[in-house]
């Protein structure tokens, strides 16, 4: 492979396949069985019906799809006011009940009410309300499922965050941003040349992303809410792959400013860049580790794409990945354990998981053209893109490889998943 063919592999490619974007209908295809799932009962909300949007529905499928979770219909509607027969529902072995009410108020708003109680201890574990017009209600029912996650595994939800991909249909590229389950999708940006490489930033207010509309690779910071944009990075040659720091003050680009491909740090406001590799192969798709201390990233200065780690002030490089000839697209878990990435075997493009501690190398996945991992901002899930009977779309897995979700897309081409961050209630 020529070190051109391999930067562009690295960056995902810039030729994607016809797409027929559809967000309408909720769907989230769910397969396998985790070794330990908590089982939890979902009630039909007391008055749910008056809602244009299924609460339970949504709740029940973010829960299966984090794979921490075993949901069924206890056939009860209870509202959060009903203290529930526990020994009846102890009958339907679920240790989790939750209950709730939708009521419409005047102003034409929806009030959302639910209860989560601990059936194995009888105990109300509490409750919250929701007051929401139609649009929010989807956002609702995933703070909802937060909310029940947490209460019942200790770890942070994810639901209600959201995650960006890219589209192409005919000569239109599409960057997007949706919720975490690929549903109530935005168009941040649509253009005729394509668009490569979204980044969240760390406070999920901006993404970072590459743009071929200056007929070269253009570094832009965009604004998600109001959709102003900046230039960030705009140097003689290709400038790519944009990664944000953990403190959202600098990111770290691929340039060609001073010859071949190189990771540089510059300011998230723009400016000078500071390069930080140095080698006379190709360096790109870098990512801060969570701590800000180091930058993994790809290079071919081995002879293949394999991955390295470099202090983010510059030094010396250390080689992580050793097993197989083609690994790239690094990311790193949020508590700084874990290291996802995709290697190649043959003509297979596969999802792996590193053990950072031990370098224990786990396969994932069964299907074979996986791309660019990311991890949900608690950690317990990978979103990546991959190839489903032909057909490209967003997936995701549990750690274990046990629990995987197809959400969205049947019909579209989709690439270059990111997961934002956390968001602020």
């Amino acid at each position: 492979m020529t070190r051109f063919a391999f930067a562009l592999t690295a960056l995902w490619g810039l030729l994607f396949g016809v797409v027929n974007v559809a967000h309408a209908e909720f769907k989230v295809e769910i397969s396998g069985v985790g070794i330990t799932q908590i089982p939890i009962g979902i009630s039909e909300f007391k008055g749910g019906d008056l809602a244009p949007q299924r609460i339970t529905q949504i709740i029940a499928a973010d829960l299966d799809r984090s794979g921490q979770f075993k949901t069924s219909k206890p056939g009860m509607v209870i509202d959060e006011n009903t203290r529930p027969d526990f020994v009846a529902v102890k009958s339907k072995n679920i240790d989790g009940l939750l209950t709730g009410s939708v009521t419409r108020l005047a102003d034409g708003r929806f009030d959302i009410r639910y209860r989560l109680w601990d059936t194995v201890r009888n105990q109300d574990l509490g409750g919250q309300s929701f007051v929401a017009f139609t649009p929010d209600l989807r956002l609702v029912a995933h703070r909802i499922a937060d909310q029940v996650y947490e209460k019942m595994t200790g770890d942070k939800g994810i639901f209600s965050t959201r995650i960006t991909y890219i589209t192409k249909h005919a000569n239109r590229h599409m960057l997007w941003v949706s919720d975490a389950d690929d549903e109530n999708a935005q168009a941040a940006l649509t253009s005729p040349e394509p668009i490569i490489s979204p980044s969240w930033s760390p406070n999920g207010n901006e993404l970072a992303y590459v743009s071929f509309e200056a007929r070269k690779p253009v570094v832009y910071v965009h604004d998600v809410s109001t959709g102003k944009r900046r230039v960030l990075a705009n140097f003689r040659g290709s400038n790519s792959a944009p990664a944000w720091s953990p403190d959202g003050k600098t990111l770290a680009v691929t340039l060609t400013k001073e010859g071949g491909s190189q990771i540089f740090i510059i300011d998230a406001k723009g400016g000078e860049a500071r390069r930080i590799t140095q080698s006379s192969g190709i360096d790109t798709e870098p990512v801060f580790t969570p701590d800000g201390s180091a930058i993994y990233f790809v290079s071919d200065r081995g002879g293949s794409p394999q991955i390295y780690r470099i202090p983010s002030s510059g030094g010396p490089v250390q080689r992580v990945t050793f097993t197989g000839n083609y690994n790239i697209s690094p990311t790193l878990s949020a508590d700084g354990k874990w290291l996802a990435y995709i290697s190649r075997n043959g003509a297979s493009f596969k999802l792996q998981l590193m053990d950072l501690a031990t370098d224990k190398v786990t396969t994932l996945t069964e299907t074979n053209h996986d791309e660019k991992p990311s991890f949900a901002p608690n950690g317990k899930l990978i979103l990546y893109a991959t190839q489903v009977q032909g057909k490209e779309t967003l997936m995701t897995t549990t750690l274990d490889g046990k629990i995987n979700a197809k959400l969205s897309g049947q019909t579209s081409t989709i690439r270059e998943p990111h997961w934002g961050p956390f968001l602020k209630p």
